[in-house]
């Protein structure tokens, strides 16, 4: 079994969830508290700080204490580990497909 990097494992379990890809869709057009963030997202607080946490512990947002609210930015990752792994991925198939097409070329003319 090939093994992979537990950051990548980490980045992609928190962007599988369609709330969570929302969350940074949100904050790449500006900062927000995860207050707002659960309005914006029709959640309790306690639901969007779990979703907060996950995308923090991926470190694809920060969250910083100002006064009593907690504020969220976009975070340092920038996912290129995993935009690497995604184009080995296509990579992969387009080869596959190359053959699948090659294969059928051949067999078109053995007719």
């Amino acid at each position: 079994m090939v093994q992979y990097p537990q950051q990548l494992d980490t980045a992609f379990a928190a962007l599988s969830d369609p709330t969570r890809r929302g969350v940074l869709e949100q904050l790449g057009r500006q900062d927000a508290s995860i207050s707002d963030l659960a309005t914006a997202f029709g959640m309790s607080l306690t639901g969007m700080k779990k979703h907060v946490a996950i995308l923090e512990r991926a470190g694809m947002v920060t969250t910083e204490k100002v006064g009593r609210v907690r504020v969220c930015k976009l975070g340092p990752r920038r996912l290129d580990d995993e935009s690497t792994w995604i184009a080995s991925y296509r990579q992969m198939l387009e080869e596959q497909l190359d053959r699948l097409g090659d294969f059928l070329e051949q067999q078109k003319g053995s007719q």
